[in-house]
């Protein structure tokens, strides 16, 4: 049943998010709504947009939940896959699996590096690169003399 679904739920997760499939809801729309004149803008015409629509949303509620969760499960594990073979602490592999208590205990050991490294040399001249760019990109290219301004050198 398992294999079934997940099949399933994949074919039609990958129907549904085409250009086609996206065009055909369009005409549907637009079908319905060219009909209206010819029902007098009845309640049985509300309702046949209205129900179709509901049916269609509850069923791709759980086919998109499907597609995310495989989706976010390979993630993880290509994720674990790359810890496991780094330096990275092994504490990572599964991180998802920690309780909000956890994950803001890791959270905060991470602001303190972050304010550790903050202020050495190495992110300083990080800082100021991206900065550098930053204005760059703002005016075009920048001439010697305003690189040297920001710098605080002479540039040779």
């Amino acid at each position: 049943m398992k294999a079934v679904f997940r099949k399933l739920a994949a074919r039609i997760s990958a129907a549904t998010g085409t250009a086609s499939a996206f065009l055909l809801a369009v005409s549907v729309v637009a079908v319905w709504a060219i009909t209206g004149p010819l029902f007098g803008f009845s309640d049985t015409w509300q309702l046949v947009i209205n129900t179709g629509t509901t049916i269609v949303t509850f069923l791709m509620v759980f086919l998109i939940q499907n597609t995310q969760n495989r989706d976010s499960k390979a993630m993880q594990l290509k994720l674990d896959e790359l810890i496991r073979s780094t330096k990275a602490r092994d504490l990572f592999v599964d991180l998802e699996d920690l309780n909000d208590d956890e994950l803001s205990e890791l959270d905060r050991q991470f602001r303190v590096i972050r304010e550790e490294q903050a202020g050495s040399k190495f992110m300083k001249q990080l800082h100021d690169s991206i900065l550098l760019e930053h204005k760059r990109r703002q005016g075009g290219i920048l001439s010697t003399s305003v690189v040297q301004s920001f710098l605080g050198k002479k540039l040779k």
